[in-house]
């Protein structure tokens, strides 16, 4: 092998035609060739060479011109009009000017003349196999570079990202129509504009620095969020963009130095991030500040007031009536209700101060910078005077709720947030013991004083276990001679630790825990038992027993009222269940059912606290009802002039639809005169009797009245 294959084993594989009639100049040029890495076929004459390259592809043709059955000239244009272009040599002893232009022309590559130097020849061979490689590397370069230019091109245009070319002064050199899409910028708007044009007016400090900094920074890529402004006059919208630039540095010459870029619409994700974080400090229902964000206002007010020697409030809201309301009309009407008291009560404080839905339907209130525990106080009391305007939440249901409210000042109340809370919470008990719509101010002596919840609770359980509670009656008498007519049954409560407890104490708990139930049992038992005891005496009293919603929803409550009168020998006629009207609301066809399987047994059925709930009058003719009781606060307002009318239409309204009417809260003559001359037939309150022991009772109200006299004109 010689030395010039040995330094190009590229060669070894190509294969070339040679092509003479003369079969020693054939073998001499195989000779030469072959020994070079070259595979080498041979054709005698024109005609064998075309049937070659019609079967065969070869990397390199030497042809002769100069055949007597067909020259090389006719092959070259053979090649030519049947697509078999192969690089070719012509070795010719022909040498004049036309045949190598001629030869050229119909598309030979190089020139021989015989007789020629093997040197020569293989360098030939050499340079055009190289030169055609190159031409090749060429084309494929070409092609690629414009299948590539292509692809960026699709990826450019329909990018979901602007992508853009600034000159070095900040202009658009070049932007994609996603700019247009994004923004409402068509092409033409942007070419040769400042690209700060675009950018917000709270980010324009900030773009301006970073693209300067892109500018004349080196070559690293760097990126910022913007917000860029829309183009005026669409339905375009203000978005936010990450914004990633490159440089592409010029080493010399005049060529401007061009920065490369593109911006990533993120919008949905910076709104997505604000979401989540608004979950995370917020509640979903009233968009209010939740526990955790209440907590670090709490906590930094307390680090500036302790820094600045000034004051803080934290107010607890407990809302009254809300679970009543939640029960009877669904969930649903609960949300919404709740989201209209937190929108009352944030239009009654200051932007500085936080109202935070602490659970349930319980609120917090963060009071910063208060001059005393007094201005405490008065918002207190606004907040409390602004829920008592009814709520409309659609259609005319008309919606009472109130609120007892808790409040707790640093440093006294408390010098940390749990502390503030807790006592706060306390005092919010401590006026929802009251049974009304108020505002207390934590002291210290109230902390040993009110229990929590979580003891409370445990010690009503052990309660109902051992029997702790007791029956008190107060007396119903006739608004026309004061004659004893019925008792109603109270329960109280006798704590080991505490002494008697009053309703309002425990009750709200017991319905929350569901203990009401039980304890509505007991007191109906007890106070069963008790008129039976005293049946001789007074045979024909009646008892009135307040009782729960939640007794109603056992499926089992009528059968096991029923057979208990019997097993008691309890005159059916003499009972009277007390019922709100939120049980009456729900007017589902199983409440009817067991209200009227009660009725048709001897039952009588009242309505409690009648006028202070919904003022739905259509239950009146749907349900058996036979008792209409006026809340003592209608009975307050009899001897104020202009406010008797709601009394005077209850009872105008019962006589109307031959029902019972008792009045509750008689404490003055007044009250009691106003009513006797109105006609109420029943008339309950401290007037006539506190709750006692049923032979206390019994006792005072024994002897008869002459109808001159009645008993408590004494």
């Amino acid at each position: 092998m010689s030395e010039g294959a040995t330094r190009d084993d590229s060669d070894r594989a190509r294969r070339l035609l040679l092509v003479d009639d003369d079969p020693a100049l054939l073998r001499s040029l195989e000779n030469l060739l072959t020994p070079q890495g070259f595979e080498v076929n041979t054709a005698n004459g024109g005609r064998a060479a075309i049937e070659r390259l019609r079967e065969t592809h070869y990397d390199l043709l030497l042809l002769d011109l100069g055949m007597p059955d067909l020259g090389g000239r006719e092959v070259l244009r053979f090649m030519q009009t049947h697509d078999r272009v192969v690089p070719t040599v012509v070795i010719s002893g022909n040498a004049s000017a036309d045949d190598v232009a001629g030869a050229i022309r119909d598309g030979a590559d190089d020139y021989l003349k015989k007789p020629y130097q093997p040197e020569e020849l293989i360098a030939t061979v050499r340079n055009v196999l190289h030169r055609k490689d190159l031409e090749a590397a060429n084309r494929n370069m070409r092609r690629r570079l414009e299948q590539s230019e292509r692809l960026h091109r699709l990826i450019v245009n329909n990018s979901p990202d602007i992508v853009f070319v600034l000159d070095s002064a900040g202009h658009f050199r070049f932007v994609n129509a996603r700019a247009h899409e994004l923004l409402g910028y068509a092409r033409q708007d942007l070419l040769g504009r400042s690209v700060l044009d675009l950018v917000g007016a709270e980010d324009r400090d900030k773009a301006a620095y970073f693209f300067n900094q892109a500018g004349h920074g080196g070559t690293h890529l760097r990126s910022v969020e913007l917000v860029l402004k829309p183009k005026e006059g669409g339905d375009w919208a203000q978005r936010y963009f990450e914004v990633a630039v490159c440089p592409t540095p010029v080493e010399g010459g005049d060529t401007e130095n061009l920065i490369y870029g593109t911006a990533r619409d993120v919008t949905e994700r910076k709104e997505s991030e604000a979401f989540i974080n608004f979950q995370a400090y917020h509640d979903l229902l009233t968009r209010l500040p939740n526990r955790a964000l209440f907590r670090d206002r709490v906590e930094v007010a307390i680090a500036h007031a302790e820094r600045y020697q000034s004051r803080l409030a934290v107010i607890f809201i407990d809302l009254n009536r809300f679970k009543v309301i939640n029960d009877s009309l669904g969930h649903t009407l609960g949300d919404r209700l709740l989201q209209a008291v937190a929108q009352r009560l944030q239009g009654c404080i200051r932007e500085s101060d936080t109202l935070c839905r602490f659970g349930g339907d319980e609120f917090t209130l963060l009071l910063p910078g208060i001059a005393d525990s007094q201005a405490a106080v008065q918002v207190g009391e606004k907040l409390v005077e602004s829920l008592q305007t009814p709520f409309y939440l659609g259609g005319d249901q008309e919606l009472h709720v109130g609120a007892s409210l808790g409040i707790a000042v640093y440093p006294e109340g408390g010098d940390s947030l749990e502390a503030l809370i807790r006592h706060a919470d306390i005092a919010m008990y401590r006026e929802k013991s009251t049974g009304k719509n108020g505002v207390c101010l934590f002291e210290p002596e109230m902390e040993g004083a009110t229990p929590n919840r979580l003891e409370l609770e445990q010690d009503l359980r052990r309660a109902l276990e051992r029997d702790e509670f007791c029956v008190l009656y107060q007396p119903q008498v006739s608004g026309e001679d004061g004659r004893l007519l019925g008792v109603e049954a109270l329960v109280r409560w006798s704590h080991p630790k505490r002494g008697e407890l009053g309703p309002t104490e425990f009750i709200p708990l017991a319905e929350e825990t569901r203990l009401i139930v039980e304890l509505d049992r007991l007191t109906l038992r007890q106070a069963i038992r008790g008129l039976n005891k005293v049946n001789g005496q007074c045979p024909d009293l009646r008892l009135s027993v307040n009782l729960s919603p939640a007794l109603f929803e056992g499926d089992g409550f009528v059968d096991e009222l029923l057979e208990f009168l019997h097993s008691e020998g309890f005159p059916a006629e003499r009972l009277e269940i007390e019922i709100t009207e939120s049980l009456l609301l729900n007017d589902a066809e199983d409440t009817i059912a067991k209200l009227n399987r009660l009725s048709a047994a001897g039952v009588r059925i009242a309505v409690d606290d009648f006028g202070t709930g919904y003022s739905s009058l259509s239950y009146l003719q749907k349900f058996p009802l036979h008792t209409l009781k006026i809340d003592r606060s209608f009975v307050r307002a009899v001897c104020n002039d202009g406010e008797a009318c709601i009394v005077n239409a209850i009872v105008s309204m019962a006589r109307g639809l031959q029902m019972d009417i008792v009045a509750e809260g008689v404490e003055t003559t007044a009250e009691r005169d106003y009513l006797r001359r109105l006609g109420c037939p029943v008339l309950q309150g401290f007037l006539f009797g506190r709750p006692a022991p049923l032979e206390h009772v019994l006792t005072s109200c024994a002897t008869p009245a002459r109808s001159d006299r009645l008993p408590y004109d004494a």
